[in-house]
């Protein structure tokens, strides 16, 4: 049964202190200390060795390529590269993990020091980076039922030894909001780096919190609870948002937060109690003997550094400067590489940039949506879409003969051209044949027409409505406008004006 939970406001008493631990499985054809394939969805247990299982005298060799993808993260992230580190053995026990240790980075990460700058409700925050490391992932369990109430549980090997990059940020982030807006701008430039997918659903971005209240305006931390198992934005959010809640409630009651690994329950919108927090000595961290220490040349550092290519920061403020699109604009666009090399796409080929904007983000991300499917899914290209918006330009076809194409174009993907062809869409700009349209509509609506004349202006938007609708929305509104127009100001309804 889910506790009740008061909606309090801690905001008022309390302020929230998150600090977001992100692992990133890195887009590598291999893994981290062996030859295996890291790719995704194989059949269990099929792409595993000696080394990743653990046998008895194998030996990890470090993947070149692990190590260039997370030094180009800490470029991207303006973290300081460690110009020597250490790898160490982590040693806990669980069934996914053959070792019973885990190689990963402790008293030398590769890279600290960094940050990530982003606006939340229009305010300009700067999250510090408080280390960059390296290290293996280990196997995967699958549950007969619940976690609570399995009868048994399956081990999956092949997740084990893909490389991992833990991001761990500083304590700086105040608000669920935040926390979830610094995992959308990170996990942007994962992408834009093409070290990981960030599929969170598949496990690819995995992200723990550590959250504590204090009293609002003191400097002393409260005492944290680690919240895992948050596979996407909305529950990192919702997580936050409910354990904020249930420590404000029992920190009101007079009573005591307990140290402790909280796991988050989708499903019933809760956290739950795991185990007690562990502290970095209960790990019995030791130096891993079968690695050598990992030496970065500054060299090394430059030519990666010269390999970056535009962040989604840098690319928002071009987009603003090239395209003369609003910011906000540019912050949905360049949300995803793939959204702003599209839209960038659909830019170039069209005479209006704030038009391309308009339709990529209304139309098309609003179709895409509601199907649940992603920009690199669209069945409408980018040229395409520029081509609908040249015979909307050109006069062709109308603003709402457009829509009506394009939504053809999704369902079909048939081209513009051809729908307006094979329909007979072509929008009509002849001003004798607009003229017969327009006298018409004069004739059927006396009332509007004498408004009008009475200086009820409004009457004229009903007017060029009702000519539309008599051409099947294929009259040119601007030249029907200006007929009606002609023919309201001339002193007889049925003269030549």
């Amino acid at each position: 049964m889910k506790p009740e939970i008061r909606n309090m406001k801690p905001e008022t008493l309390y302020e929230a202190v998150i600090g977001l631990e992100v692992h990133a499985q890195l887009l590598t054809r291999s893994k981290i200390f062996c030859g295996c394939s890291a790719a995704f969805g194989a059949p269990p247990n099929s792409q595993t060795c000696p080394v990743c299982l653990g046998m008895p005298g194998a030996l990890p060799v470090l993947n070149r390529r692990v190590v260039e993808f997370a030094i180009k993260t800490a470029l991207a992230l303006g973290c300081d590269v460690t110009p020597v580190c250490r790898f160490h053995r982590k040693n806990y026990f669980y069934p996914d993990m053959p070792k019973n240790y885990q190689i990963s980075q402790y008293e030398l990460p590769l890279a600290w020091r960094g940050s990530l700058e982003f606006t939340v409700d229009g305010t300009a925050r700067r999250i510090r980076i408080h280390r960059l490391h390296l290290e293996e992932d280990v196997g995967k369990l699958l549950h007969a039922g619940t976690l609570q109430a399995a009868d048994y549980s399956l081990v999956d090997f092949n997740r084990s030894g893909v490389p991992l990059m833990e991001i761990v940020s500083e304590p700086d982030i105040r608000s669920p909001e935040e926390a979830a807006e610094y995992l959308r701008q990170l996990r942007a430039i994962l992408v834009y780096l093409g070290v990981c997918d960030g599929n969170m659903e598949e496990g690819s971005l995995r992200c723990d919190a550590n959250v504590s209240l204090r009293l609002a305006g003191s400097e002393e931390l409260g005492v944290k609870a680690e919240v895992k198992n948050m596979n996407s934005f909305k529950n990192v959010q919702k997580a936050l948002a409910y354990e904020i809640q249930r420590q404000a409630q029992i920190l009101e009651g007079g009573g005591r937060i307990v140290q402790e690994t909280r796991l988050w329950d989708a499903g019933q919108e809760l956290t739950l109690s795991m185990r007690s927090k562990e502290h970095a000595h209960d790990y019995r961290y030791f130096l891993e003997p079968d690695l050598v220490p990992l030496a970065v040349s500054p060299q090394w550092i430059d030519e990666i550094r010269a390999t970056l290519p535009e962040l989604p920061q840098q690319r928002r403020v071009r987009f603003v400067r090239e395209y003369g699109i609003p910011d906000y604009d540019a912050a949905v666009l360049t949300a995803s590489k793939s959204l702003a090399d599209y839209y960038e796409k659909v830019a170039q080929a069209s005479r209006d940039s704030k038009v391309a904007s308009n339709w990529v983000m209304v139309e098309l991300l609003g179709h895409l949506n509601k199907d649940g499917r992603d920009i690199t899914d669209s069945p409408i290209s980018p040229t395409e879409l520029a081509a609908l918006l040249a015979l909307l330009h050109g006069g062709t076809i109308s603003g709402k003969i457009a829509k009506t194409v394009f939504e053809q174009m999704y369902q079909t993907g048939k081209s513009a051209e051809l729908i307006v062809k094979e329909q007979g869409l072509t929008q009509i700009s002849d001003q004798d044949e607009l003229r017969r349209i327009v006298e018409e509509v004069l004739a059927a609506h006396p009332g509007p027409v004498a408004d009008y004349r009475k200086g009820k202006v409004q009457s004229l938007t009903f007017l060029v409505g009702m000519v539309m609708k008599l051409s099947r929305g294929k009259a040119n509104p601007p030249v029907a406008r200006e007929l009606l127009l002609m023919r309201l100001n001339s002193e007889e309804p049925g003269g030549d004006g």
